[in-house]
């Protein structure tokens, strides 16, 4: 490629990937790209249920003798307290309970319920057959292709992410931050990026269950960008948490706090052990299930007890290990089978689930794409409600980059395309026998009537794929998929309108951010 290539396509050329400008391809007054409209999906396919009716009878067994037998610790002395009360056996911090109290728990939880934002188009209907897909969450570092290398994540490059959140119709709710922002000091940085979320953003947001001050903070700033009043806010849910147990079978102290702060106030709760087979969990994907489900729904318990009915869904992220090195790996067959199975378990229980897109590759390459479209597509065979970390992920959950971002959401669209039901209808449009009896044997069908009327929607229309042959792809610089992404993010960024909020909530919010930074925020001193 010559100099021409770079300056006709705002690309990085791979022989200067650290360099380039993409975004001087940016063009204001247009939109960035064509994408699909907002849509709630519906999963339409039967779940893939590797389990018979013995195998899942053989795993609730299973779970149920865990958590009567061996029990799981709770490290919050109040959790303890209260599951005592409820007549669970309590042995210093360990929590034995009994298979009763689980189901009689379970029934209070609801199957299906919503999540309210405070733009009411963006609110999500949880459970069900419906999917839903949110932006990666919390990795503590960066890339992109102007700087070639991994960087501790800034707050601009997580408000940058937050940008891509609200512009992706694809993208129904905002996880945790995008990346996490070390240049705000920890005390604060709840404050910050939870202002620019709900300035950015008017999807259903999330908060961190790390400690009673940051909860605290966010519930309520979320209650003040909504414009809700007290009873208002607490009588339905507008944000959620998502906690992971410390496996092997432990309930850490912040996180609990959080789930029972969040359960008192009506706000959405979701645990997802993540139990790594042959590390954290047993080495076969079976037991790994076994005892995900004996954590999760020990913290379902808790909150069921709490507040009889309060919205709880069951995240699976059961993967094994590389057992080479030891580090985590995602996308694998066995995390498919794993997130098949638990599935199953879900619709058992009748909880909502949630999944995860996920990988261990480092750069937004082949391996990266094809991991995450492996646990994509097992989100979507297992039934799961909700899809966690679906955009964005790189290195095990260590790195945030936008243009994987980018190409992740190419795979989410088709997802959704994917679950259209007109695809495969069968009205007498679609059987198409007057165009065939029209063409017969010696015709084409590009310019008949039947494919006239419907050629602009009968195919999905890629915003990022290069679907011309190689000379054409050859002739207008060779440029490959993730320097593709690169200039897309980019012109995404120049194109970005922040959603409407009515001023009195922002100032609101505003004050709130000031009064809590002057009382110097959360305590950073554990």
């Amino acid at each position: 490629m010559g100099e021409g290539s770079e300056a006709e396509t705002g690309t990085p050329t791979r022989k200067r990937r650290g360099g380039g400008r993409a975004g001087s391809a940016a063009r204001r007054g247009s939109a960035a790209i064509a994408q699909s409209p907002w849509r709630i999906p519906v999963n339409i396919d039967a779940p893939t249920e590797p389990l018979g009716e013995e195998g899942v009878a053989a795993i609730h067994e299973a779970a149920m003798l865990v958590l009567e037998e061996i029990g799981v610790a709770f490290l919050n002395p109040e959790a303890r307290g209260i599951l005592a009360e409820a007549g669970c056996i309590v042995e210093g911090e360990v929590v034995r309970f009994g298979r009763d109290f689980i189901a009689e728990m379970l029934a209070h939880a609801p199957a299906e319920w919503t999540l309210h934002a405070r733009n009411p188009a963006h609110d999500l209907p949880i459970g069900g057959r419906h999917i839903l897909f949110g932006n990666v969450s919390s990795p503590p570092n960066y890339w992109d292709m102007d700087l070639g290398r991994k960087i501790p994540g800034t707050r601009e490059h997580c408000a940058n992410l937050l940008r891509l959140t609200q512009y992706f119709n694809c993208i129904h709710f905002a996880g945790g931050y995008p990346v996490e922002p070390v240049d705000v000091h920890a005390s604060v940085r709840h404050l910050d990026v939870l202002f620019d979320k709900l300035t950015l953003t008017d999807k259903v947001p999330h908060a961190y269950s790390l400690g009673a001050e940051r909860v605290e903070d966010v519930m309520e700033m979320v209650r003040l960008a909504g414009g809700w009043d007290e009873e208002t806010f607490t009588s339905r849910p507008h944000l959620y948490t998502n906690i992971n147990s410390t496996s092997p079978l432990k309930h850490d102290y912040p996180m609990l706090d959080g789930w029972m702060r969040m359960a008192r106030r009506g706000q959405g709760l979701i645990v997802s052990p993540f139990t790594l087979a042959g590390a954290m969990a047993p080495v076969t994907m079976a037991g790994a299930v076994v005892q995900s489900l004996a954590e999760g729904l020990s913290a379902i318990a808790l909150a069921q007890y709490i507040r009889p009915g309060i919205p709880c869904a069951f995240g699976t992220f059961t993967s094994n290990v590389d057992m080479k090195s030891g580090a985590p790996a995602f996308g694998t067959p066995e995390y498919m089978r794993a997130t098949q199975m638990t599935g199953q378990m879900c619709r058992h229980y009748g909880l909502p689930m949630r999944a995860s897109g996920s990988c261990a590759a480092n750069v937004p390459d082949g391996q990266a794409m094809w991991e995450t479209s492996n646990a994509l597509w097992s989100a979507v065979q297992s039934g799961a409600n909700i899809v966690y970390h679906a955009a964005g992920w790189l290195e095990g959950g260590l790195i945030a980059s936008p243009e994987k971002f980018v190409m992740d959401c190419e795979v989410i669209q088709q997802i959704q395309r994917y679950l259209e039901p007109e695809i495969c209808a069968t009205d007498a449009g679609s059987l198409a026998l007057e165009a065939m009896r029209e063409v017969r044997h010696d015709g084409h069908f590009f310019g008949i009537k039947h494919t006239q009327d419907r050629y602009s929607t009968a195919f999905y229309q890629p915003f990022l794929s290069d679907w011309r042959n190689f000379e054409a792809f050859q002739q207008a610089g060779e440029v490959w998929t993730a320097e593709r992404a690169h200039v897309t993010w980019k012109r995404i960024l120049a194109d970005f309108t922040p959603p409407p909020m009515p001023d009195a909530n922002r100032a609101a919010l505003e004050d709130f951010v000031v009064k809590r930074k002057r009382e110097g925020g959360a305590p950073t001193d554990f």
